[in-house]
Order: structure tokens, then C-alpha cells, then sequence
């Protein structure tokens, strides 16, 4: 019974503290994650290009992550 007590105890202290650890990318570092050779596609830079002349070919504009009209234009 008291090492389950201790086990919660030492659970909530773990898991509150876990909240006020700082970020390890720092703000001016993000960019360099959102960067498109960061993602899954093995060319993201025609895999974008594709999916925006989808996009405005459909009219289905944010259906691919983006935002606006169907038009085309950005």
C-alpha cells in the first residue's frame, strides 16, 4: 500500500514538473524544421508544386494544408 503512494506521489511530481521544462528548439531555430526537404514526400518540392496545381485546378484550395480561395492564386 505505501509503495503504490509513493509510486502516484513520485508520478504527479514527474509529470508536473515535465510542464515547465523550456523547449529544446529555440524560436529562431523552427524554421530550420519546417523546412520542405524536412518532409516525408522523397521530393517535396515538386510534391508542393503538385499539389498547388491540384489545388487550383480542383478549387479545393486547403485541402493540402493551405488557406484561400480557389483561384490559384496565393
Amino acid at each position: 500500500m505505501r509503495i503504490k503512494a509513493i509510486t502516484v506521489l513520485l508520478c504527479i511530481v514527474v509529470s508536473t514538473t515535465a510542464c515547465g521544462i523550456k523547449p529544446w528548439v529555440k524560436p529562431y531555430e523552427r524554421a530550420n524544421l519546417a523546412d520542405p526537404i524536412m518532409s516525408f514526400s522523397p521530393n517535396p518540392v515538386s510534391s508542393a508544386y503538385y499539389a498547388h496545381v491540384y489545388e487550383a485546378r480542383e478549387g479545393a484550395r486547403g485541402a493540402e494544408g493551405g488557406g484561400g480561395g480557389g483561384c490559384g492564386c496565393n
